[in-house]
Order: structure tokens, then C-alpha cells, then sequence
């Protein structure tokens, strides 16, 4: 059977409802994919400079769509390093402040390469953020606020991701990311 590799945006659009949606580790998700409310912004840019001024274009379209909840920024090229993405993230943050947009959009971060820290890299915690590309999720923050004021015990989120991971494995969720890439023909 010939498989075709997806591109970006049809990658982490499967990660997210294969993985995050299917397996519940962000509780949220759900409702956006179904209704079709999550954009998937992929930048073909690699230097820093042009990936941070589409970064800032991506939060004005947010603010221009209301009825785009959330945006996945997904970086395909140039931030391949989980430390140079590191940088980028710490970057984007700061720049969000400095437009003006602290308090109402919030960073998450993704990477193939995630890797919480004091955990082994091959841990199956470190799954829980692991994403087919560099991936920088900019969240509505009064969106988050009001779900986590309308979920019970949102603090347990985290934990209950991790211990489904370290029950699944690494093997597992390798496979699975791995499944993302492709469609069978």
C-alpha cells in the first residue's frame, strides 16, 4: 500500500483530532473541532524576524475573526532544534506583550522534540506535547478562562495526561504522531 506524506496543516490537523481530541489530553478540543473553529496557520518563513511579524499577523486575525477560537502556528522549517524553539517561544511571548496583546492571547507550545524538564527524553510524558512540527498554539485567553471555570478540577488535567501516556507508552504515542504524516492511497 502506497502512502502520501500530508502536508503541514493536514498533519497537525490529524494530530489533533487522532491524538489530542481522540485521547482527551486537552478536554477543550472537542467542541473547537467540531466546530471548525481552530485555525492552522503553517509559516514557510525560517528566519526569527519573518516568523515573528507572521506570528503577530496570526493574533490580528484573531482579532478580525471572532469565529476563529484558536490558532495553531505551525513552524515546518527552521526551529527543528527544541532549544532554538525554546527561544522562539520566549520571543513570541515577550513580543505579545509588547503589542499589546498580554491578557488577551496565551502561549502553548508543541514540538516533536518536547521534553518537560527533569524528565528523560524518551518519556512518555513528554508526549503530552509532542506535535508533528514545531507548533506555537495562541489561545483566547478569556476563552480559557471561562472553560476552566466551567470544568471540575482543571489542575488535574496535566496529571491525568501523564499518567494515560506512562500507562500507553512511548511506543505507542510514537506510532500514532508517526500516523499523522501519512494517508494511505
Amino acid at each position: 500500500m502506497d502512502t502520501v506524506e500530508l502536508s503541514p496543516a493536514q498533519q497537525t490537523r490529524n494530530w489533533v483530532e487522532k491524538v489530542i481530541m481522540k485521547y482527551n489530553i486537552c478536554p477543550f478540543a472537542r467542541q473547537e473541532v467540531l466546530r471548525n473553529s481552530i485555525c492552522y496557520q503553517v509559516v514557510d518563513e525560517q528566519a526569527l524576524a519573518e516568523v515573528l511579524t507572521a506570528f503577530i499577523k496570526a493574533c490580528q486575525t484573531l482579532d478580525e475573526n471572532p469565529q476563529i477560537e484558536t490558532s495553531l502556528f505551525i513552524i515546518p522549517r527552521g526551529f527543528e532544534g527544541f532549544y532554538q524553539y525554546l527561544d522562539l517561544v520566549d520571543i513570541a511571548t515577550d513580543l505579545l506583550i509588547e503589542q499589546g496583546y498580554e491578557g488577551t492571547y496565551q502561549l502553548a507550545s508543541f514540538h516533536p522534540d518536547y521534553c518537560f524538564d527533569g524528565e528523560p527524553q524518551n518519556s512518555a510524558a513528554n508526549y503530552t506535547n509532542r506535535s508533528p512540527f514545531p507548533t506555537i498554539h495562541i489561545i483566547r485567553e478569556a476563552s480559557m478562562e471561562q472553560a476552566l471555570a466551567d470544568y471540575d478540577d482543571p489542575e488535574s488535567i496535566p496529571e491525568r495526561n501523564i499518567a494515560f501516556a506512562n500507562r500507553k507508552g512511548s511506543e505507542f504515542f510514537a506510532n500514532l504522531l508517526q500516523s499523522c504524516a501519512h494517508k494511505s492511497q
